[in-house]
């Protein structure tokens, strides 16, 4: 019987981590669609990034409480599952506590500890729904989120986390109960932190119902975690784990500097002067301005798509969006996401990307969007994950004033005037400063 269970254990694992790694490749994949990008400057930098904005969550604590929670989830979740581990190793050896006899008595107070942060993490969670069902707050419930799969999808993965670090609890507190009962398999331990309070529950159940309780909790324990990490990479939770490269690969320069197109400077450079231009281009080859499609992004801008957390800060500090207007950066961020996905999903079915007349601009994002950001760099500056809204939005818009010279009235007489006088405002150069003698 033992050995079957070995069998299954190791059967269900690998079937879940090659689930696992085929949707990761799959997303992978998709992010490498986008232009290049170098992100590899100054690397202490970045790391120092790296550290403050997605494991230390520093632009969440703006909101002490809210940022304690959810450090608690976050860092309480992953360092729970370090006990991962030793389950697997159980798994598949057909031990029971494996670290127990080499760690001694430090075992249970790691296990103390883990259970101190399950239930930090089951609170967390209990708080959190409430905060999104009961309290209803405003960027939790709007726009976007208003129903749907992105409000299901929050509400799914906190109560799975309830689950999780109840079976964990309820798993051990039968474990101890099983040790007083000197229950063959089930090794000698200190008492655990929180278990030991739950265990009393439990009292007066015969070996048979403990056995039962237990060894049911421990499949449904790690089950749900392989269900957990297969669920990861369809969700916005994919910040898990994407939130620490996007940190480290995120914009180093001053949020309010604008990339230039470097074929737009060399076009002004060569009229200027014609000697430097060069004679081996290719005649026939159309030059791009700026992107209409998932594929005419960077793969920044992708992986920022997948790091998002639709947490709704970035749409919170709008002020296009809290003025009423359409734009939501959050929208932004998840529309790009959807595109991309469609997008693998057709290169899956097609093996190539077989054109289906849609673009991620007027398909997804609306001109009357992107018209109505004003460039504050607000969204920017708001995100705890480094993701930038602000650098889609600009890239949609000028493929529509430059592609389809889809711009307002207001704009185009602007751009007549640095046309013919190389500044906003209608006056001649010649007159641009005749302000200084006027009176």
């Amino acid at each position: 019987m033992q050995l079957v269970q070995q069998i299954l254990f190791v059967l269900i694992s690998s079937v879940a981590i090659f689930l696992f790694i085929k949707k990761i490749s799959e997303i992978r994949r998709n992010i490498l669609l986008g232009k290049e990008a170098d992100c590899s400057d100054n690397s202490g930098q970045r790391w120092r990034n790296l550290m403050l904005n997605a494991f230390g969550q520093k632009k969440m604590f703006k909101n002490p409480l809210v940022a304690a929670l959810h450090f608690f989830v976050y860092a309480g979740f992953i360092i729970i599952n370090i006990e991962i581990l030793e389950i697997i190793l159980d798994g598949i050896t057909g031990h029971h506590r494996l670290f127990s006899p080499v760690l001694g008595s430090l075992y249970s107070i790691l296990i103390g500890c883990f259970e101190v942060l399950a239930f930090t993490v089951l609170i967390a969670c209990v708080i959190f729904l409430a905060r999104r069902n009961i309290v209803k707050v405003k960027r939790l419930n709007k726009g976007e989120l208003l129903g749907g799969w992105p409000r299901s999808d929050a509400n799914y993965i906190l109560t799975f986390e309830i689950v999780l670090m109840s079976l964990f609890l309820i798993m051990n507190a039968c474990d101890l109960n099983l040790q007083q009962l000197h229950s063959a398999h089930y090794v000698q331990t200190d008492a655990f932190w929180i278990s030991q309070h739950i265990a009393p529950m439990f009292n007066g159940m015969s070996e048979t119902t403990l056995m039962f309780i237990e060894r049911f909790c421990w499949w449904a324990h790690i089950i749900g975690i392989f269900v957990f990490m297969n669920y990861l990479p369809y969700s916005k939770h994919l910040h898990v784990i994407l939130a620490f490269p996007n940190a480290y690969y995120a914009k180093l320069e001053a949020k309010g500097k604008m990339s230039n197109m470097k074929d737009i400077q060399n076009e002004v450079l060569y009229m200027m002067q014609p000697e430097l231009a060069p004679t081996d281009t290719d005649p026939n080859a159309v030059m791009k301005f700026g992107a209409r499609d998932v594929t005419d992004l960077s793969w920044k801008n992708l992986m920022d798509a997948y790091s998002c957390t639709e947490c709704g800060r970035c749409s919170a500090s709008c002020p296009a969006n809290e003025t009423g207007k359409k734009l939501s950066p959050r929208k932004i961020m998840m529309d790009t996401r959807d595109r991309l996905e469609e997008v693998g999903k057709n290169i899956n079915l097609n093996r190539e990307f077989k054109d289906n007349g849609k673009t991620l601009l007027h398909d997804y994002v609306t001109v009357e969007e992107l018209r109505a950001c004003t460039t504050c760099n607000a969204c920017v500056e708001a995100c705890p994950v480094s993701i930038s809204p602000l650098d889609i939005i600009l890239q949609l818009r000028r493929n529509l004033v430059m592609e389809e010279s889809n711009a307002p009235q207001e704009w185009n007489q602007m751009f007549g005037n640095i046309e013919n006088n190389m500044a906003p405002w209608k006056f001649s150069p010649d007159d641009r400063d005749a302000w200084v003698n006027a009176g």
